[in-house]
């Protein structure tokens, strides 16, 4: 059930993406031609395109850790017996566990901190939290999908598959 769930707000992720992807697209070419044919500027146009790829940043980044598709220094860990492979998974995901973890938090509170001071951006006047809120975000939806693989691995007693929603040697859903 919560694979399903997971698997769910990874596709509606994925699709928010390429509709923000669209519009930041959208949004630059208006510019250019408000600014290369009319002699204008839309103010705060690049301010606003800049946020919305920090967002499509950290919320893709939270996809690409269930699809198991992040960068790893696995080149030497093929070779290694299995024995290791698994200790190695394992420390892996512990260490995505905890960095994630520490992110959130420490991320969550400087997002409040800009709430709090009412912080906005300078020429689009958009509040800051907004663009800040995506790191908390992106970490704590990373922690949550370490934590399942977490569980995951722990109930199944393996490791495959536990870094992500797929097994990242067989790239095929567990």
């Amino acid at each position: 059930m919560i694979e399903r769930l997971l698997e769910r707000i990874t596709g509606a992720i994925e699709r928010a993406l390429a509709l923000a992807l669209i519009v930041a697209v959208c949004l630059n070419f208006a510019n250019v031609v408000d600014r290369y044919v009319l002699g204008g500027s839309i103010i705060g146009a690049d301010e606003l395109q800049v946020f919305v790829m920090v967002w499509m940043t950290f919320l893709a980044a939270a996809v690409v850790a269930w699809r198991g598709k992040h960068l790893r220094m696995d080149a030497l860990v093929r070779y290694v017996p299995e024995r290791f492979r698994a200790a190695l998974r394992a420390a892996e995901l512990a260490l995505l566990l905890v960095l994630a973890g520490l992110a959130l938090v420490l991320s969550s509170q400087y997002t409040w901190d800009m709430f709090a001071l009412q912080q906005k951006s300078n020429t689009a006047g958009i509040p800051m939290w907004i663009p800040h809120g995506a790191v908390p975000l992106g970490f704590g939806l990373i922690a949550l999908i370490a934590a399942w693989q977490a569980r995951r691995w722990i109930r199944s007693g393996g490791p495959a598959g536990a870094v992500a929603g797929k097994d990242a040697n067989e790239g095929t859903r567990r």
